[in-house]
């Protein structure tokens, strides 16, 4: 909700129940290697919430600004704008509402809409919430309708952002520097060792990636999925036939800070949802991202300035396999 949306009137104090809701569909978000970085909070008249990073868990090497982490709690309040719509609230949002508390992202206030009015728009996502996963598997080569699309495109300027679906020359542009990004990472012991740690071959745990959420790569190296497990990898899948060219959207701000970095997050999970309501599934190629140069190169000539964060594959195929998610216990925290 912003300043110019229908009248709301204060909510009920929120239920111990209702914020494990709210949480829950936060965490489960997607982050950079499921590193799941965030930490919630109801305030102190349980109207509201706060969202803050947990530096703890964040990927220091690979992301050393910290654009991941704020990308990745930016998909987290969308998950609970999302989740607070399907209990019939509006919800008031404030970014970095604190300048002298860097750890705080954001400040959710909940309310009652006005009598009348019907559900909230963006209630219809919410089962979605629970059907996201990345799916780093072969896609079809069957195209994302133009209809939908347009509708993407929709929903991430709602946010702030620019998303735009890649033509072909376009598209070998930026599979060619994530290719490049991704055979420097792996000359890099001390970025190869950071990504493997977060990688859960054998014993089951809370965060990173399981074996079945892996995915193979590509055996004619045109799709350049990351190799969590090393190069050569190592407990991987076999590799398989990836399409041809594969949908390509990036998601572009016009500034490069927290706040365009939270605002990306906010648009990449509300267009991953809308494009699984319609059983689109999707995965991140992050590569190129990672390097300042290759980011920088990522930049459409065509269309002038603006700073690429995120570069999503969508497409229909198999979806992605669920990955663990922290307990609700160890993310929020009511007082």
């Amino acid at each position: 909700m912003t300043e110019n949306s229908p009248r709301t009137y204060a909510a009920d104090a929120l239920t111990t129940d209702r914020y494990s809701w709210l949480a829950a569909a936060g965490g489960a978000a997607p982050s950079l290697h499921n590193s799941q970085p965030w930490h919630f909070r109801a305030t102190e008249d349980r109207h509201g919430l706060l969202v803050c990073q947990d530096p703890s868990r964040a990927v220091p090497v690979t992301d050393p600004m910290g654009r991941a982490l704020h990308v990745s709690i930016g998909a987290a309040l969308l998950n609970i704008r999302v989740a607070a719509a399907s209990l019939g609230l509006e919800t008031r949002l404030r970014l970095l509402p604190d300048p002298t508390r860097p750890d705080l992202v954001a400040a959710l206030t909940f309310d009652q809409p006005t009598p009348g009015i019907g559900p909230h728009p963006d209630a219809a996502l919410y089962p979605a919430i629970a059907q996201r996963h990345s799916s780093r598997r072969p896609f079809t080569n069957r195209d994302v309708p133009e209809r939908l699309v347009g509708e993407l495109i929709v929903v991430a300027d709602r946010e702030g952002v620019v998303l735009a679906m890649l033509e072909e020359a376009e598209t070998r542009r930026v599979l060619a520097l994530t290719t490049e990004a991704e055979r420097r990472t792996a000359a890099d012991v001390t970025r190869e060792a950071e990504t493997r740690s977060w990688v859960h071959l054998e014993a089951p745990a809370a965060d990173g990636i399981p074996a079945e959420a892996l995915g193979p790569l590509d055996r004619d190296a045109r799709v350049p999925v990351r190799s969590f497990t090393g190069h050569p990898p190592h407990g991987a899948p076999a590799s398989a036939r990836f399409e041809p060219l594969p949908q390509l959207a990036t998601f572009t701000t016009a500034h490069d800070d927290r706040t365009a970095w939270v605002r990306t997050g906010m648009a990449l999970e509300r267009v991953w949802l809308l494009a699984t309501l319609n059983d689109v599934h999707g995965s991140v190629l992050h590569q190129a991202v990672e390097w300042p140069d290759t980011r920088w190169q990522l930049r459409d000539p065509e269309t002038g300035p603006g700073y690429v964060q995120i570069i999503l594959r969508l497409g229909y195929g198999p979806p992605g396999a669920a990955t663990p998610r922290r307990p609700v216990t160890e993310i929020l925290q009511i007082d």
